[in-house]
């Protein structure tokens, strides 16, 4: 998070030494605050693995999205069609994460995504519960929601 905000302190230096107040001009303050801050990295241990954290970022995007449109597919189409394929159920889903920025990340994500929704973590902080609509295979979507937390820990760590 350090690294972020010295790459925006970056970035509105530039806007300020340049004078274009644009969203463009901004961009590419950003872009080469990132880059700045990818060249000092070694010499600022604070710095480490920040610009490891971008490809990441645009890969969980994508991931994300991948999921969202599959799971609106899948609701859509149990709506469309007059036999009802859903089997509602609760699991529980046992948690890598720890802090509460990355449970409350992880059960937002989760609950965002159509068809789950986070409904509670247990008092140790371990165990998130969801509420699936399809519960058909409960394994596989166990292991979409490990994927889904994974991706989400690789980002915030």
């Amino acid at each position: 998070m350090i690294a972020f905000m010295w790459n925006l302190l970056l970035a509105l230096i530039w806007v300020v030494l340049t004078g274009d107040l644009s969203g463009i001009n901004l961009f590419a303050g950003l872009v080469l605050g990132y880059l700045v801050l990818g060249l000092m990295q070694r010499q600022v241990p604070i710095l480490r693995g920040y610009t490891s954290r971008l490809p990441r970022l645009i890969r969980f995007f994508f991931f994300f999205i991948k999921e969202l449109v599959m799971a609106n597919l899948k609701v859509a189409f149990d709506i469309v069609t007059p036999i009802w394929h859903m089997q509602p159920g609760v699991i529980a889903l046992p948690l890598e994460a720890r802090t509460e920025m990355e449970i409350t990340m992880v059960a937002n994500l989760i609950s965002l995504t159509p068809g789950t929704l986070s409904l509670d973590v247990s008092d140790d902080r371990r165990v998130l519960f969801i509420h699936a609509m399809f519960l058909d295979d409960e394994e596989a979507l166990r292991a979409s929601l490990k994927e889904m937390e994974r991706r989400v820990l690789e980002i915030l760590r």
